[in-house]
């Protein structure tokens, strides 16, 4: 099938980008999977969350092979704010790595705890000692009695505390699943209390990160700040959005950015969504959640 995004990035965006002067600083591409699994999808290319396991291994071994160093979210907060805020993390982080600029970061994060992750993913994320952000939608982990999202099998507690030992994170998707914007603001402080709780009880760890599930409403400015001002309430430091581009801004560690990944991504796509090349298409992400909101608008 054919796909715009990736022939506009692969023929023109790469090229500009190689011409045309960079912004300064550090950007870190981090990588939004969801499923690692060899189930074909229906649709169009872009919808996927499946990434085949074959492709998942040469996404990895790329990033291997071109000496990227994984890192937490945490840690590219702090990277990125270590020069307005001192940080520790951040510092060291630029200690071992003098020219933090010329040195390549990736965050590696997966949505909606699918129990794939711990059958197929871990093992490769191990070969290359790579460590992953698992976010877990707390009312399907270890409940067989209830449907899984897309119907697929989630994680067990006992599976998270043993992907725990070995390195992985785990951050709070919310308890539901549910699209917050939806939401009266006692059910949203729910979703977000009871999730993280949920986890820092069953781990005996802090959660410290949360992914905002589904489209990410960032045109409902005050519904943002809003869920803004609940995250820091409960003491999350940082959070994940699926708007498209690389993390560079520190004001926005609540709502980042990511870059999605699937099947459909070989390794010039994939290369190049890595390097910055894919940014452009949060421009046309943002415009089309406009658009939508003003033809809501006129149809009241």
């Amino acid at each position: 099938m054919f796909r715009f995004d990736r022939s506009l990035t692969l023929h023109v965006f790469r090229h500009l980008n190689g011409i045309l002067p960079q912004p300064k600083g550090i950007r870190i591409p981090i990588l939004m999977y969801h499923s690692i699994c060899d189930e074909p999808e229906k649709g169009h290319p872009y919808f996927w969350i499946n990434t085949s396991s074959k492709r998942f291994a040469e996404q990895m071994k790329f990033l291997h092979d071109n000496n990227y160093t994984v890192i937490s979210l945490s840690e590219a907060v702090s990277l990125i704010g270590q020069k307005r805020n001192n940080n520790p993390i951040g510092n060291q982080l630029v200690t071992r790595n003098p020219k933090p600029e010329t040195v390549k970061f990736v965050v590696l994060t997966f949505d909606d705890g699918y129990r794939d992750f711990y059958t197929t993913a871990s093992s490769t994320l191990n070969r290359y000692g790579f460590r992953a952000t698992v976010f877990l939608p707390t009312g399907f982990i270890n409940n067989s009695k209830r449907l899984g999202l897309k119907g697929k099998e989630h994680l067990s507690w006992a599976e998270v505390r043993e992907l725990q030992q070995i390195g992985t994170r785990f951050g709070s998707h919310t308890v539901n699943h549910r699209q917050l914007i939806n939401l009266d603001e006692p059910t949203i402080r729910l979703e977000l209390k009871v999730s993280k709780q949920n986890i820092e009880d069953e781990t005996g760890g802090e959660v410290e990160d949360f992914s905002y599930p589904y489209r990410f409403p960032e045109q409902a400015k005050s519904f943002v700040k809003n869920l803004e001002n609940l995250l820091e309430e409960y003491r999350y430091k940082q959070g994940i959005s699926t708007r498209i581009g690389t993390f560079h801004c520190i004001w926005e560690r609540f709502l980042l950015k990511r870059i999605p990944v699937n099947s459909a991504d070989d390794l010039p796509f994939f290369k190049a969504k890595v390097e910055g090349d894919y940014n452009w298409i949060y421009k046309m992400q943002y415009f089309l959640k406009k658009s939508r909101k003003l033809i809501s608008m006129v149809c009241i």
